[in-house]
């Protein structure tokens, strides 16, 4: 084992690693051939959809005041931050306009997708309830890869990590699909968190945290579409600045 005693975080040794956030992907990233971020409520199920109907996506950082000039150097339009238009809200991008281009804004999964390459990452994903069979497979050709679940924010956009039961489902998903024998204790746990049934699974999407701020909302529509299990064949691959689908 090595004398630097922060290695013990590092999961090396094993194929498949699991992290939270912003210092788990500054942590694995530089370790791995490919990461995959996953927010399930409401990015990464977000992406799936824009990519669906050949959208331009290009994440970024929430909106912090600079997201407009990144659009015009891209010429992109930039996601409502209200939610009311075209928005991080999946629902709001069944019916957008294909072909648009888009920047999307989030504090969690785009931002982990915006700083992915910064962070030491070669190859970057998207990964969600909607694609993790075919984001798993899409990484055949990896020795190591680590997911990496977003989480939320406690007390608004900079608040400190919260982790999302959502997300450790999405990314429990995708490591029980990539059907690796070395996977990390931490990765292991997490895809024995997902091995429920698809009924109990999108039970406690709905019932969780996250779930609940939704329907409080009401956004029962977003929920809808993040826990449609496995019908999409996309896999959002970070391309430059933007996301595409790696198997076009």
């Amino acid at each position: 084992m090595s004398a630097d005693p922060k290695s013990v975080f590092d999961q090396r040794g094993y194929e498949v690693r699991f992290g939270w956030g912003p210092n788990g992907l500054r942590r694995l990233a530089p370790l791995v051939d490919a990461v995959v971020i996953i927010d399930v409520l409401s990015f990464s199920t977000s992406v799936d959809i824009a990519l669906g109907r050949d959208i331009t996506v290009f994440p970024y950082r929430w909106h912090n005041g600079t997201e407009h000039e990144f659009a015009e150097s891209v010429h992109a339009e930039v996601a409502d931050p209200s939610g009311t238009g075209i928005s991080l809200r999946p629902a709001s991008l069944v019916n957008a306009p294909k072909g648009m281009r888009l920047v999307l804004p989030s504090p969690n999964g785009s931002a982990l997708t915006f700083g992915a390459r910064d962070a030491g990452a070669d190859r970057a994903l998207v990964g969600c309830l909607r694609n993790a069979e075919a984001v798993a497979r899409s990484l055949d050709d990896c020795d190591t890869v680590a997911v990496i679940a977003a989480g939320e924010r406690w007390n608004g956009t900079t608040g400190p990590l919260r982790p999302a039961l959502e997300d450790l489902l999405g990314a429990g998903r995708i490591i029980r699909s990539l059907g690796r024998s070395s996977v990390s204790p931490e990765a292991r746990i997490t895809s024995i968190a997902a091995d429920i049934d698809d009924a109990e699974l999108r039970a406690m999407v709905r019932e969780c945290g996250s779930g609940r701020e939704k329907r409080f909302r009401r956004r029962e529509d977003d929920i809808d579409l993040a826990v449609d299990l496995d019908v999409s064949s996309l896999v959002p691959t970070l391309v430059g600045q933007e996301l595409r689908n790696g198997l076009a």
